[in-house]
Order: structure tokens, then sequence, then C-alpha cells
């Protein structure tokens, strides 16, 4: 009998030592783990008495597009993040529209959030041409260029202030140091090489200016009629990021991949205002972290992308050019180029100075 009776004060003992040592995994309707949480990994605790919010998110890039990528991972990242409390209603591919389109329907609160490369969104924040800065970017790495387009300086806060001037909120930048490059059939190892080239580009006043400037001849064309006029030697030379260049196989048409990196290869991604302001603080801060997550996941993705695609170019028969410094600091030193800054900082209220200062 005292035998029996040491076994169960021993079990009973057992189980109060295990009630009150508090386990180490806490469980719906016990007690909170002592474990610190992961970084970045949110606390659901945070956004359980919160109402559950669904914000529409969309892009109208190609599909498996670094901006498709990027879009959906933020919106997998909230969703982690909050628990299932915060998610995007995700359509990429144009499915809601094109870039104008999404944009407008943003500014009025029909769609939250936008995935779009910064181009189209100067029509809508006319600061965003400080991106058009020819050769502004050339020189730096991702890393550089990643903290002055996502750190806190005075570039930032004023770009800021022109998305909420127009309704937006920013978020950020991906980019990590790819660039729009020339494809030619001729060789572009010198400035002088570039006098009189025939170069299809973009229809913008900034990018036609900046190819007038080195000398060059910008006639803006179709895109449908890009290859067959390179073919036929109707026009010398295109410019566009690696991969558009492959997708284009204009590996078959032309010899040369010159490295100009004359413009930036970089997606924004911005929020309704309206949808902003009505987000709890808690939410608002779920969103900055996975954008945050996202822009880290897929930096060392666009650099393998672009450097993939000049793989095959120049397994394609293409030869590539690379430039010094002292080629970007020779064509930042022309006149045509120093008036064309001149005139996109008037043009950004003072942004393009901002930038520079800030990349210095």
């Amino acid at each position: 009998m005292k035998k029996f009776l040491a076994i169960v004060l021993a079990l009973v003992m057992t189980l109060a030592l295990v009630a009150c040592g508090g386990g180490s995994k806490s469980s719906s309707g016990g007690s909170e783990s002592t474990e610190p949480a992961q970084t970045g990994s949110g606390d659901a605790d945070v956004y359980a008495d919160l109402d559950p919010v669904e914000l529409i998110g969309a892009d109208s890039t190609g599909k498996g597009a670094a901006g498709q990528i990027f879009g959906e991972y933020v919106a997998s990242r909230v969703e982690e993040i909050t628990g299932g409390q915060l998610t995007i209603d995700y359509h990429p591919n144009g499915d809601l529209g094109g870039d104008a389109d999404l944009i407008r329907q943003m500014q009025n609160n029909e769609i939250q959030l936008v995935v779009c490369q910064t181009a189209p969104t100067v029509s809508f924040i006319p600061e965003m041409a400080v991106f058009d800065l020819p050769m502004a970017f050339a020189k730096y790495d991702g890393d550089k260029i990643d903290e002055v387009l996502n750190g806190e300086n005075e570039f930032t806060e004023a770009m800021g202030k022109a998305y909420e001037a127009q309704k937006l909120h920013l978020l950020g930048f991906l980019q990590n140091a790819t660039y729009r490059l020339t494809t030619a059939n001729k060789d572009l190892s010198t400035l002088a090489d570039f006098a009189g080239l025939q170069i299809r580009t973009m229809e913008n006043a900034n990018h036609m200016a900046f190819w007038q400037a080195i000398g060059a001849q910008p006639t803006p064309l179709a895109w449908a009629e890009v290859y067959f006029s390179l073919q036929s030697g109707a026009i010398d030379a295109q410019e566009n990021a690696a991969d558009t260049c492959v997708g284009a196989s204009f590996q078959e048409v032309q010899k040369y991949l010159a490295c100009t990196n004359h413009i930036l290869y970089c997606n924004q991604i911005c929020i309704s205002k309206e949808a902003w302001d009505a987000l709890d603080p808690a939410y608002q801060e779920a969103l900055e972290q996975a954008v945050a997550d996202a822009i880290a996941y897929m930096r060392p993705q666009l650099e393998s992308i672009d450097a993939d695609n000049k793989k095959i170019l120049e397994d394609g028969g293409m030869t590539i050019i690379e430039y010094g410094d002292d080629f970007f600091d020779t064509i930042l030193g022309l006149d045509g180029v120093k008036s064309l800054y001149s005139k996109i900082d008037s043009d950004t209220n003072g942004l393009a100075t901002k930038l520079t200062s800030a990349l210095d």
C-alpha cells in the first residue's frame, strides 16, 4: 500500500512540474512561448485581433519576368508574415490591363498594388523622369544603388512625396545593377563609333536626346518591326535589357553587344495611398517587410538572369564590349549630356541633383 501511495505521489509531482514548467512550445489556448520570434517571420498574435484585409495587386509584365516573380513573392510573403490575415489577390501578365491602366486603377483604389518598370510611371509622376538620366548608375554596384533607392536620404524622401502627391505610396525599388544595353551590327568600342548610328529607341524624348548627344541617330520603331529592320540593315542597332535581346533572338541579326549601361533596369512597387492609409500600422509594417524580403530574394536572381542571357548572346555569335569608368566619364562630360541632366533636374524639381549627390 505504501509503495502504491509513493508511486501515486510521484506521478502527481511529475504532473505538477510539467504544468508549472511552461513547455517550450505554445498552442492555442496555452501560454506564450518564451523563445524569440524569428526575424521577419511575423508574430500571429500581432494580427489575430485585426480584421482580415485583402488587397488586389497586378503587373503587366511578360510571363516569368522579374516583375511577376517579385510581385508574387511579396504576396506570398505578406500572407506568411501575417498568418493569412493580410493577403494580396495578385494578377500578373496584364490580366487587369497595361501599365497605364493599372496605375489609373490604383489611383482610384480600384486595385491597390502595382509592380512595373519606372518608365510607365513618368506620365503619372513626372519626378520619375529622374530614371532617364543617362548612365547615372553605370559606375555603381547593386548594393550602392539599393542603398540610395531604398535607404533614407533626401532623394527617397522627395520621391516619396512625389508619389503621395499622385495618390500613391512608394514601397520600394527592385534592381541589381543590370541595365539596358546596345546591340549593333558594327563595333562600338569607342565613342566615335556611335556617330551616325541608326538606333531604335523607345519613344521617349529624354532617351532620344541622349543618343543624339553622343552622335547617334535615334529612330522610334514599332517593336514588331525591329528584328526585320535589323536583319535588312534598315537600322544598325537597338537597345534593351539582355533578357529581352535573347527573347527577340537578336543574336541572329546583330554582331555586337555593347554594355553601354545607359538606363537602369528597375522595377518599382507601390500601393494606393487610400489603401495604405487605411491599413493598420501592423499591416503596413508587414507589407514593408514583405517588400524588403522580396527585394533581397530577387536581387541575386536579377544578376544571374543578366549574366546567363549575356552568355546566350555571346554563344550565339555576338561579341561583348565592356567599358571602363573613363568611357562613362567622357560621355557624362559632353555638353549635350550635361544639358540633358540640367533639363531632367528641372523637370523633376531637383531630384536629379539629389540622386547624383546620394550616389557620390
